[in-house]
């Protein structure tokens, strides 16, 4: 494959050339991940998307909420692209990957993306290669890049390792009220925006909405932000309320921290935490090598013998590859 001429189609904007870019990011073979490492290293360095990460439980309507803001933002003349992150089977393995179809208006879009994506049972809510997409995309001259987790619950922060906005999205009255002042999720939303809050379910929104933003005054504040954030709002992805006023927010929000110098900040120490996972992932992929799985093997028979206990064979583990 030519990637030099992939990047220069990517960068062109064409939308085939994209989906392949990232099928070669996410595939699991090394040569097709070495010819993705080469696109994005080709692509214009110059380029700089705005990237919102959206977390929230299932059937709160992130995919409805992520339409009708994305249509928004369409509609005012910016490009937008959409990385959706589906749960995969843990006994399959395989995903449903129909975001697509719950977004039938974005996806007729020709200044939209929408990419679905199998999380394959990887924790924080987001896929391996979500990074490398989002890298994608801003080099193919999006504006902004949503990025959908699988809504699992309050582990779902490593999201905010990559987007530059991380919006909590919650129901009202769905029962999570008095957890508001839980840490994990909470602390690391930017924004926390209760959909619903149309017909009937306007009163709960507004009730969930005032026990959250009293339940974030309880946070410790944050540096990178100013008075004022983060802060809880009511929308309707169904009725298309609320909508501008919260990319308003969100815009303010950004140009105070470029203008403080957190935003540059923050994408440097995401840059580092990034490249610290990969030698995680470098050293666990040595760890699946023939001679270590052998090791392994017999080490856990010792274990599940009672021979050894399970952090006496770890030691033994690895003090014999440091000797090697």
């Amino acid at each position: 494959m030519d990637t030099t001429d992939l990047a220069q189609r990517i960068a062109a904007g064409e939308r085939r050339a994209l989906a392949r870019g990232i099928t070669l990011v996410e595939s699991a073979r090394a040569d097709h991940q070495a010819q993705g490492a080469e696109v994005i290293a080709a692509l214009p360095r110059n380029r700089q998307a705005l990237r919102i990460g959206l977390s929230g439980t299932p059937g709160v309507g992130k995919s409805t909420f992520i339409e009708a803001f994305g249509m928004m933002l369409v509609r005012a003349g910016l490009r937008v692209a959409v990385l959706a992150v589906d749960p995969s089977s843990a006994r399959s393995g395989g995903s449903i990957l129909g975001d697509k179809t719950r977004m039938d208006r974005l996806s007729r879009e020709a200044a939209a993306f929408i990419r679905p994506s199998p999380s394959r049972t990887h924790l924080g809510g987001v896929a391996r290669r979500t990074r490398e997409a989002v890298a994608l995309c801003e080099g193919a001259g999006f504006d902004v890049v949503l990025i959908e987790t699988v809504g699992v619950g309050q582990s779902e922060t490593v999201v905010a390792q990559m987007a530059d906005l991380f919006l909590l999205l919650l129901a009202p009255a769905g029962g999570d009220e008095l957890q508001g002042v839980k840490r994990g999720i909470m602390e690391m939303a930017d924004m926390i925006l209760v959909n619903k809050a149309d017909g009937d379910l306007k009163p709960a929104a507004t009730r969930t909405c005032a026990d959250y933003a009293g339940a974030l005054r309880l946070l410790r504040k944050r540096e990178q932000d100013p008075d004022g954030y983060p802060r809880a709002m009511m929308v309707s992805a169904m009725a298309e309320e609320g909508l501008e006023t919260a990319w308003a927010d969100m815009q303010a929000l950004v140009e105070w921290r470029r203008a403080n110098g957190f935003f540059d900040a923050t994408r440097a120490a995401q840059a580092r935490y990034w490249f610290e996972e990969e030698v995680r992932e470098a050293l666990l992929a040595q760890l699946r090598g023939a001679d270590m799985r052998a090791a392994m093997d017999a080490l856990g028979s010792r274990v599940a013998a009672g021979e050894l206990t399970p952090a006496a064979a770890a030691q033994a583990l690895i003090a014999g590859q440091a000797g090697q």
